[in-house]
């Protein structure tokens, strides 16, 4: 007696039903809609990530229009049509792989097997996978009859890709978007699996197993299946980590929070520990995003909370930076180590608004009042009269005047003290008492200037003001009028209140 061969978990628990399909609830109720209104199309185009049910979901379609008493969307087990169906014995069920049968003269005798009636279905449905593949001639040579079809031929393409889709074919299609399946039906699933096959597996390995999916069902089967194979009965999370590189989720906690704090020691040794543990680090990079993903969200969703999500948004943006460095780049490690230092400094950055609200938030009342009236200077503005400004043509024409190599250097001269209005002499007096314009001395306000500026101000303080009153009356219109300049002068500040 020939014993029966092993068959795959992926295999095994392909869904029967439409009841059976995960995540994908938008395709069933759309599908059994369209069969119990009689508003079934010609061609269907199934698209989506592998491993989501797109030729699963095809073969599921097929079963419910063709069964004995169909069409309907549940089908029992015991129809033999629905079972040969379901294990691809059905004559007028034609699966078709696009990558190895995209030549135009297998797509010709397509179209011409097309005319002939089903010989025991009631229909005759292809379904075309991973119909990207297809070369350009084979789609052009498939389309008029695509676009009208014989009565009992129903298409069902399925790809992965489809942007590599022909918009003549597409236009043709009812297209259905497969989405990824979140991390808890995947988990749910695999739970569901292992109480069935009498396997003991920890909730944190299962949960491992379903984020390294990506949002695949059949991912998540088929490393459940390798677990299984390596572990026996009984899996644990440790050995998931072992085996496929993984850093467990209170690591990436604790990573996350290195960050935060801006801890370059211990961040280091949590990569050398890596290594020892041989962790797949762009894995580890994208948890870690993760991680400061679902913080961002719980920030943001928190408002009774202090906490501001600017600082995960930053460490995000240097995360995402850092992928390709740490994928691409020749030391993992390395790129790996240098995008968390990136994102610690990035974290470390704050800004005004930021300040702001925080400084606003801490200070009691009555401080922020007094705070506020304290930092306030004291500023007069005189206005000089001054006629209106000449037109654009002749202020152009008055500024060509000057050369900027003649008169260029008793601007710099000027610019620094360029105060045309009565507390000007004010200022001039505290210069030479030794008091710079905000209380310093004189020597530390003049502090990397140029020496003979500084002597020029200091020997005649009244070349200054003759300086500014031979500016040219355009350039002084040009600051008034144009710039809306204005001139202040600083007459006190309380530097002990400054932050």
């Amino acid at each position: 007696m020939t014993k029966q061969a092993y068959q795959v978990i992926a295999r095994r628990w392909r869904p029967q039903q439409f009841s059976e399909l995960v995540g994908q609830d938008h395709v069933v109720r759309t599908l059994g809609n369209a069969i119990e209104m009689e508003r079934i199309a010609h061609a269907y185009l199934f698209v989506g990530p592998r491993g989501t049910g797109k030729t699963t979901s095809a073969r599921l379609f097929a079963k419910s229009l063709n069964w004995e008493d169909g069409p309907s969307l549940e089908v029992p087990h015991e129809s033999e049509i629905g079972q040969s169906i379901m294990e691809g014995r059905c004559l007028d069920v034609i699966e078709i792989d696009g990558a190895s049968n995209n030549s135009v003269d297998q797509v010709r005798e397509l179209r011409d097997e097309c005319q002939y009636a089903p010989s025991q279905c009631r229909f005759k449905i292809y379904v075309i996978d991973e119909v990207h593949m297809l070369s350009q001639a084979a789609f052009n040579a498939l389309l008029k009859t695509l676009e009208e079809p014989p009565p009992h031929v129903k298409f069902v393409f399925a790809t992965t890709e489809s942007q590599k889709v022909l918009p003549t074919i597409v236009s043709r299609c009812q297209r259905f978007e497969f989405r990824s399946i979140p991390v808890d039906l995947i988990q749910g699933k695999l739970s569901e699996i292992c109480d069935k096959e009498s396997i003991t597996v920890e909730p944190e390995a299962l949960l491992a197993i379903s984020r390294m999916a990506m949002g695949g069902m059949r991912d998540a089967q088929s490393i459940l299946d390798q677990m299984i194979s390596f572990c026996g009965k009984r899996v644990s999370q440790k050995d998931v980590l072992e085996v496929y590189g993984l850093v467990s989720q209170e690591d990436i906690e604790e990573l996350g929070d290195c960050l935060l704090r801006g801890d370059h020691g211990r961040t280091l040794e949590m990569t050398d520990s890596f290594v020892s543990e041989g962790v797949d680090f762009y894995r580890a990079l994208l948890d870690t995003a993760d991680f400061f993903r679902n913080r961002l969200v719980a920030d943001l969703s928190d408002q009774s909370t202090q906490a501001y999500p600017e600082q995960s948004v930053r460490i995000l943006d240097a995360l995402q930076a850092g992928e390709d460095l740490v994928r691409t780049g020749l030391s993992e490690k390395t790129n790996f180590e240098v995008t968390m230092f990136r994102a610690i400094e990035a974290g470390k950055t704050r800004s005004i608004d930021q300040l702001i609200r925080r400084i606003s938030g801490i200070l009691p009342e009555e401080l922020k009042k007094k705070t506020e009236s304290s930092l306030a200077v004291e500023t007069k503005v005189v206005a000089d009269d001054v006629p209106s400004s000449p037109p654009d043509e002749d202020l152009g024409l008055e500024s060509s005047k000057y050369d900027s190599k003649t008169y260029g250097s008793d601007l710099v001269q000027s610019t620094p003290v360029a105060i045309n209005h009565p507390s000007e002499k004010r200022l001039l007096e505290k210069s030479e008492t030794g008091q710079g314009s905000i209380g310093e001395p004189t020597s530390q306000f003049h502090e990397g200037m140029d020496d003979q500026v500084v002597s020029s101000q200091e020997k005649n303080p009244d070349r200054i003001e003759e300086r500014i009153t031979s500016l040219p009356p355009a350039l002084r219109n040009l600051l008034q009028e144009k710039f809306r300049g204005r001139f202040v002068a600083i007459e006190k500040i309380n530097r002990d209140l400054l932050l």
